[in-house]
């Protein structure tokens, strides 16, 4: 049935228990990790080579970018990534695969085992379930994205990456990371390692110049955008990614929008400064041509859109922040080939008239909605207001999807679901499209 959540599993059981051992979901600190992975006998030592990835937004994209080029030329890759939209088991990827249950919720019980009631957030001991994991099963690559911030990230008890990546920063949880953008910029830097090369895309200058001081003061080579390497649209839809060496013709990306050029050229240029013996130019093009991400620019084939009338085409994207906005702005301003509407449902304490207003000038008709599963969500009359009265209700997605304005013998439209993750995981339950 559409909207029937996904039953649990033992893990889910597991991990909600681990709920009781902290008062706060979120507690940016390292010594509770650092605590229990003694007591596991240190993992996080042995793991495979691993790139580590920070940013606001395109984090998660770079992640699919650096996965598909190492899977293309042959290798086994780990991946650590969050927030899930459907099932816990999506953090986890073991040598390509989604981790098992059996295999997860063994490893959430040793670890629970190991910290002794001692108090650890989830995400901290769900990190250390990964490490422990990663360092059991061989693979050639290990893909390590950032909870939040950086500094203070449970990922960063990792000492010596190959190469990090940093996306590209914006506002977004200012509560946790500082309400400025060099404030956030210092809490992404802090995952830059002495020696270790660091690749960044485009950034806002205040940005920048905490990333380059940074680097200068670790000694870490930074592979900027637009100094080390660059990107640049063909006109048949491909990219040139170049630097001092050269220049390489590669493929339209596997995930789409004109913001994805950047965070390809991230995962290139971390590559190619890690410069592991297996990384080819056939495998970045392959890798950059076959990239998938779910709810980034998604496009739907199952329930929801077939409610749509014949012609119409469903999308879902988890952006969700000012920047995020900017960016998806760039791919609606590309659609211009039909009518476009916007169904928007967004989580309390995010910037929902910021995140709009980019938007609003490309798009047909606004719906606000909020799922009944959907966590932490606004009021569906709380982004009508933010939309300065533009939006209408939903209330839920399928009454949007159901009241959209269609007129006899017209262009079929688009629609796109945006606002956030947690609504985008709603979404994928009730089009029946999981990720694998």
């Amino acid at each position: 049935m559409p909207g029937e959540d996904v039953p649990a599993g033992r893990s889910e059981l597991i991990i909600d228990r681990l709920h009781g051992l902290h008062p706060k979901l979120i507690d940016l600190s390292l010594g509770r990790l650092q605590r229990c992975l003694d007591a596991l006998g240190n993992p996080e030592r042995r793991l495979p080579p691993v790139v580590h990835v920070a940013g606001t937004n395109g984090k998660g994209s770079t992640c699919a970018f650096l996965r598909a080029v190492a899977e293309a030329a042959g290798q086994r890759v780990h991946a650590y990534t969050s927030p899930h939209l459907v099932r816990f088991h999506e953090r986890i990827r073991l040598a390509g695969r989604l981790v098992e249950e059996k295999v997860l919720a063994a490893a959430l019980e040793e670890v629970e085992a190991a910290n002794a009631g001692l108090p650890i957030t989830v995400f901290e001991i769900t990190t250390a379930v990964a490490f422990l994991l990663f360092s059991r099963v061989p693979a050639d690559l290990l893909v390590l994205e950032v909870g939040l911030g950086g500094r203070f990230d449970a990922t960063n008890v990792v000492e010596r990456p190959a190469a990090c990546a940093i996306a590209s920063i914006s506002m977004d949880h200012t509560d946790f990371l500082g309400d400025t953008l060099a404030a956030i910029a210092g809490e992404k830097a802090g995952i830059i390692k002495p020696g270790v090369p660091v690749a960044t895309g485009v950034q806002a200058p205040e940005a920048m110049a905490v990333l380059e001081a940074e680097a200068a003061r670790l000694g870490a080579p930074l592979l900027a955008r637009g100094a080390a390497w660059d990107t640049a649209w063909r006109a048949d839809g491909g990219l040139d990614w170049s630097d001092a060496g050269g220049v390489l013709a590669l493929p339209p990306p596997g995930l789409p929008g004109p913001h994805q050029a950047d965070n390809a050229g991230i995962a290139v240029a971390a590559l190619r400064a890690w410069g592991p013996d297996w990384l080819t130019e056939a495998a970045i093009a392959a890798g950059v041509a076959g990239a998938t991400w779910p709810a980034r620019l998604q496009r739907l084939h199952g329930r929801l859109a077939a409610a749509l009338p014949a012609g119409w085409e469903l999308w879902l994207d988890g952006g969700h922040n000012p920047g995020a906005g900017l960016a998806l702005a760039g791919q609606l301003s590309a659609w211009g080939d039909r009518p476009l509407h916007l169904v928007v449902g967004m989580k309390r304490s995010k910037a929902i008239a910021e995140f709009l207003a980019p938007l609003l000038p490309h798009v047909d008709s606004v719906w606000a909605v909020a799922e009944p599963g959907q966590h932490l969500a606004v009021s569906p009359e709380e982004i009508v207001a933010a939309s300065g009265g533009v939006a209408r209700v939903g209330p839920r997605v399928a009454d949007a999807l159901a009241a959209m304005p269609v007129t006899g013998g017209a262009v079929p439209g688009r629609v796109l679901v945006c606002g956030s993750l947690y609504l985008a995981g709603e979404v994928l339950k009730d089009d029946g499209t999981l990720p694998e």
